[in-house]
């Protein structure tokens, strides 16, 4: 038989994880590799240089934000990153001179530094912000939104994977899902509306045991997380 190639043996490889994880658990590939990309999962990120940590997201409620987009910070832990990601995926105000695509690039700017999961990821993000068209239409209400985090917890789902795919999983690699309250204020025929709604979603991220900052590769759809 003829050895695979140095192109070809990654691919297969893949291939494989894809079967092994369809074998165990079913449904959870079609979630794993939609919500995920395999490539993401068992190719970890080149070496680079770190940029400069950016301010802290916001934390839940709070007065009406100033017209500027916090960054995501730059940090090695999992969770307080997953958390900052979260927030910065709920939290913006119609009522200010920016735009949608404002709060959009944070979001973007701490994705997979390899570039194979960017493309997913723009895709994923249009179940969380708003469309220009809706942005729009919000405008007129004056609306903003923010997030409550209730808890941010590695699902048992993901375990579950983790232990089938092993090393072919990058190291690094894993999935918080988080639960909490969505909350939208805005202004309707001169009378403030407020409204609060569950949510629940999970994030797959890699933080690189090398001591490099983790990156967002892609997101479940909303309300429909990792167990």
């Amino acid at each position: 038989m003829a050895r695979p190639t140095p192109t070809t043996a990654p691919r297969r490889r893949r291939r494989t994880i894809g079967l092994i994880i369809a074998a165990a658990f079913g449904g959870l590939l079609l979630v794993l590799t939609i919500a995920v990309g395999i490539y993401g999962l068992i190719i970890g990120p080149p070496d680079r240089d770190t940029d400069a940590p950016g301010s802290p997201a916001p934390t839940g409620e709070s007065p009406r934000p100033p017209a500027t987009v916090a960054q995501i910070p730059e940090t090695t832990d999992g969770e307080e990153f997953a958390t900052a990601v979260a927030h910065g995926l709920f939290t913006w105000d119609t009522h200010t001179v920016l735009t949608v695509e404002d709060y959009r690039q944070p979001l973007l700017e701490v994705t997979d530094p390899t570039g194979h999961e960017t493309n997913g990821l723009v895709a994923d993000l249009e179940d969380y912000l708003p469309n220009r068209e809706t942005w729009i239409a919000l405008q007129e209400y004056q609306t903003r939104q923010w997030l409550s985090v209730d808890d941010v917890f590695v699902p048992a789902q993901w375990e579950e994977a983790v232990e089938v795919g092993g090393d072919a999983i990058a190291e690094g690699t894993v999935a918080y899902t988080v639960t909490g309250t969505r909350h939208r204020e805005g202004v309707w025929h001169g009378r403030e509306e407020t409204s609060q709604h569950e949510v629940a979603f999970t994030l797959f991220i890699t933080c690189p045991p090398e001591g490099e900052a983790c990156h967002l590769l892609r997101l479940s759809l909303l309300d429909e997380p990792l167990q």
